[in-house]
């Protein structure tokens, strides 16, 4: 009599086990810097200013989203960029490709422009002067 439960109770064990989806463990934290195919679209622009950079991050509305001690920004809804201190390359796609909820400026602000306030961007959050390396 007790054989049968036992028995009965070893298959349902083993046919549980079958059948069932695979399942691969998915991580949780990102350690290093993750590449975008966009960055690899990102135009060579021509040297930027920046202080023709301050210009057009006060008339293009950057502070109203970003933070940004240099301009005297308090924007809340983007990155504060003080904080963040993107590398030029990255600051330069972003304004070309938006993303996030900031929307493209390519075919807003011309090269010159992008690479104006990318630099003056990069310059304030780097240390004046400063060059990308």
């Amino acid at each position: 009599m007790v054989r049968r439960p036992l028995l009965l109770l070893i298959g349902v064990l083993l046919l549980a086990g079958c059948g069932g989806e695979t399942v691969a463990p998915t991580a949780e934290t990102v350690v290093g810097e993750l590449t975008t195919t966009a960055a690899s679209t990102t135009p060579q622009l021509p040297g930027g200013e920046a202080t023709a950079g301050k210009t057009i991050f006060a008339s293009a509305g950057c502070g109203g989203c970003h933070t940004l001690e240099a301009a005297g920004t308090s924007g809340a809804a983007g990155p504060n960029l003080d904080d963040i201190a993107p590398r030029l390359e990255a600051i330069q796609t972003q304004v070309i490709h938006g993303g996030g909820g900031m929307p493209p400026y390519e075919g807003q602000l011309s090269d010159k422009e992008i690479a104006d306030v990318s630099q003056y961007v990069y310059e304030s959050t780097h240390g004046e002067g400063s060059s990308p390396s």
